[in-house]
């Protein structure tokens, strides 16, 4: 192989990264983690773990592969999104839908190969609920297409529940449902930065179509309601209290940075990192109390005194 070659490769390669938005696949697995933990309620086996996250990278990786081909159009139009089109300009339509699709497949073979029937389906249940019913219709027909567009982001908390135990219980609805509640708002404020983008490119998201005060009211509204949500997770012996002390804190001062935004409705940018950090400090939060919680007092004493 020539030098020219290899690096022909490598820049598909990357291209190929770039369109699986590594940044959002890595929060998807670890959700999936969390998941995991609260199923188990100890850390779960080490190849259950990396079985589980590779087929929940592999999915998510695919699936926003394939986001990117249906969206190409959209794309081009929206300054923010230059790094993809290039990487899909690189990488080429054929390639991208045949990694695409192999991704998929495979997440899919790992499923049902270690996992079960239940697992399987609630991952093919994320590719298509992102990548036809929120790609292809929501996101083109209506302002409110996030709210539901939010099950696909939410479904890795359920897939690696089911990972340990096929049967879904209130604990893995309740996060479930926190990662439904979480994700609009956490759009909504993208969308009051790139505003002008997603009108230039038709796309009809909320402060487009009724404007910046009722989207800020709407955030704050969503943003406000993670906070008793996760004192759920504490009231039925999911966690304790000192979850539900370390998220009361993350959640108030989240929606203090997310009301300093609305307010002076300008840092949509600041707002929207905020809003990624608090989600994973719940998570992480969530993973580390419910391990601690499973030491014997034995363990817990030694683990004071190293």
């Amino acid at each position: 192989m020539s030098e020219a070659q290899k690096k022909s490769m490598g820049n598909m390669a990357v291209s190929a990264v770039i369109l699986s938005k590594p940044g959002i696949i890595m929060s998807v697995a670890f959700t999936g983690l969390a998941g995991m933990v609260v199923a188990n309620r100890v850390f779960p086996s080490l190849q259950t773990v990396f079985l589980c996250v590779v087929s929940l990278l592999l999915s998510a990786g695919g699936a926003a592969i394939l986001n990117n081909l249906l969206d190409k159009k959209i794309d081009k139009q929206m300054t923010r999104l230059n790094k993809r089109v290039e990487a899909l300009r690189v990488l080429g339509d054929k390639n991208a839908w045949v990694i695409s699709i192999l991704m998929m497949a495979v997440a899919l073979f790992i499923s049902l190969s270690y996992f079960n029937y239940v697992n399987a389906a609630l991952i093919l249940l994320a590719i298509l609920s992102y990548t036809l019913i929120y790609t292809l219709f929501l996101k083109r027909t209506s302002p409110f297409g996030t709210v539901l567009g939010g099950v696909p982001g939410a479904l890795p908390v359920l897939i690696g529940y089911t990972a340990i135990k096929p049967a879904l219980q209130l604990d893995a609805m309740t996060v479930f449902i926190f990662m439904m509640l979480w994700q609009p708002p956490h759009f909504w404020v993208l969308a009051q930065k790139y505003r002008k983008d997603y009108e230039k490119a038709g796309i009809n998201v909320l402060p487009v179509a009724l404007g910046t005060k009722y989207t800020n009211m709407l955030i704050l509204i969503y943003s406000l309601s993670l906070i008793p949500l996760t004192f759920i997770l504490w009231l039925t012996g999911t966690n304790t209290v000192y979850f539900a002390a370390f998220a009361a804190v993350a959640g108030i001062y989240f929606n203090y940075l997310v009301v300093r935004s609305v307010f002076a409705n300008r840092g949509y940018g600041k707002a929207f990192s905020a809003s990624i950090i608090y989600m994973l400090l719940i998570m992480l939060g969530i993973v580390v109390d419910i391990l601690v919680k499973s030491l014997s007092p034995v363990e817990r004493v030694i683990g004071n005194l190293m």
